[in-house]
């Protein structure tokens, strides 16, 4: 109809022809407030349309220099040990199993070997040494006292007094190097795996046994066993017979590229995420930085040591890591939603006023906790179009 009153209007009278224009306005104005109506920045929509969009502030906000890294956990070395065995032998009984937690002490298998027998023979050889320096040394007592009394009582030369402390100086050196001999061979004992019950039991009733008992240097987790019953065991083989791990604590190892690693310091704070539990974040803080780099990916390891509370981190479980480099920096931040991003040019709706958006081009940081860092184009306080930016700007392409 507008356009059939325009052809026409060159042919009427002047008032003719301001009637018609006026028609022409009503109907623009008509169309304008049925729909959107948009110009070269800006666009302004109508009442029902706003439900479908979300006007937010531009806010302040600390935004951390952050790298990103892949790894994963790991045990912690710190807290964990292989147990080997000290003598060669075969297994003749498993009481550890992998899962069961244990204590310092605890046995883990016994083993019988022939091995025991010599330092058990040499213990009780060295217990029967003593016993005859101390009969000796008692004796040499018994006789430097006598002959002191005779001395005094002038009952006896001065020699045989001499005499006397001479034998008495002996066994008490005797008494000594026996003591030393027998402590020597205990601790050897122990050092193969005998307690100090089997030990003070083997003083006591002299009974040699070939079997022992290899027990749990450390508190923590039996997490490896490389031993089966009946097995012959060397002590010269280098293999660990268990593995026992303190879980309470746990190894965050992130690999950092090569480019980043100039980023990174001992004491940075060190976030990881895992697919186990998708809504925790594990804060950790740097402990130790490799001094190599991997060969094949170039990427650097950065370890860290975390709290295990419910042992939810498990070892080798893959991870995603955040590492903050610098301290945080406050600036506006606007929902991530809000920006559109055509190419190298980011984009955000302002409204200047209801119902009225206008495209402004704005320079865009980095991400975090669903915010975009804004470094320039926008000031804290404007209102931005947050959920439905992508309509607006479509109204406005269209």
């Amino acid at each position: 109809m507008a356009m059939s009153l325009a052809a026409t209007c060159l042919h009427r009278p002047v008032a003719v022809r301001f009637a018609m224009s006026m028609a022409l306005a009503l109907t623009a104005s008509f169309a304008a407030a049925e729909g959107t109506m948009k110009g070269p920045d800006f666009v302004r929509v109508v009442a029902d349309q706003m439900h479908q969009l979300e006007v937010v502030k531009v806010v302040p906000y600390a935004f951390l220099d952050q790298r990103s890294a892949i790894g994963q956990i790991a045990f912690n070395e710190d807290a964990s040990t292989v147990v080997m065995t000290p003598f060669s032998g075969r297994v003749t009984r498993l009481i550890a199993k992998v899962g069961d937690q244990v204590s310092r002490g605890d046995p883990l298998l016994e083993i019988d070997s022939p091995e025991q027998v010599p330092p058990q023979n040499d213990f009780i050889a060295a217990q029967t040494a003593r016993n005859k320096a101390r009969s000796q040394l008692n004796l040499a007592q018994i006789v430097e006292k006598r002959a002191r009394d005779l001395y005094e009582g002038k009952a006896a030369p001065f020699k045989e007094l001499q005499q006397a402390e001479a034998q008495l100086a002996a066994a008490e050196s005797d008494m000594r190097s026996t003591d030393t001999a027998l402590e020597a061979v205990r601790i050897r004992l122990r050092i193969l795996g005998r307690t100090d019950a089997e030990v003070l039991e083997l003083e006591q009733n002299g009974t040699i046994s070939r079997v022992t008992r290899i027990t749990a240097p450390i508190d923590g987790t039996v997490i490896s066993r490389k031993v089966g019953p009946g097995q012959y065991v060397k002590a010269d083989s280098g293999e660990a017979l268990y593995v026992i791990a303190d879980l309470s604590t746990m190894w965050l190892k992130a690999q950092i590229f090569e480019q980043d690693i100039a980023f990174v310091r001992v004491g940075q704070e060190i976030e990881a995420r895992i697919a186990a539990a998708p809504n925790r974040t594990f804060k950790a803080r740097i402990a130790n930085i490799s001094s190599a780099s991997d060969l094949t990916t170039r990427r650097v390891v950065v370890r860290s040591e975390i709290g295990n509370p419910g042992g939810v981190l498990k070892s080798e479980m893959f991870a995603s890591f955040k590492i903050g480099t610098a301290e945080p920096v406050t600036t506006p931040a606007v929902p991530t939603d809000a920006v559109i991003r055509e190419g190298d040019v980011a984009t955000v709706w302002v409204e200047p006023e209801p119902m009225l958006f206008k495209r402004r081009v704005v320079e865009i940081g980095m991400q975090q906790n669903g915010l975009t860092q804004i470094r320039g184009g926008l000031a804290v306080g404007e209102l931005v179009v947050g959920r439905g930016a992508i309509f607006v700007d479509n109204e406005w392409r269209q």
